[in-house]
């Protein structure tokens, strides 16, 4: 059971990163909302922020989940501690980052020594 439930959390966070890579490089064709979403906490979209910036930034640079760890830390904190109510909001009725939220996004990117996603 707990090897399904990883297996599904794997899924979403497969999904998370795509949403967020499509989502960065403009608002055209969005991918539909994530009703997972929808009852997120700010603690628990600083998660998914952290875990979608391992994966992607593991990835970008080349390197271990936990050599990326303390940078998508400081990113993940930073952009959702960044965030407005109207921001949060917008990612539980979407499941990824509006405009605002984004931009805000990509400046901790920057802060924090990450790649910006192509």
């Amino acid at each position: 059971m707990r090897r399904m439930g990883a297996a599904v959390l794997a899924a979403g966070f497969s999904f998370a990163i795509a949403v967020s890579a499509h989502a960065a490089s403009g608002t055209a064709a969005l991918p539909p909302p994530d009703p997972t979403a929808k009852n997120l906490t700010p603690y628990m979209i600083q998660l998914r922020a952290f875990d979608a910036c391992l994966v992607t930034q593991s990835r970008l640079m080349g390197t271990t989940r936990e050599a990326v760890h303390s940078p998508c830390s400081c990113y993940a904190k930073g952009t959702v501690k960044a965030m407005t109510r109207d921001e949060l909001q917008a990612f539980r009725d979407t499941g990824y980052f509006n405009d605002s939220a984004r931009a805000k996004g990509l400046d901790f990117i920057d802060q924090c020594k990450l790649k910006r996603p192509v």
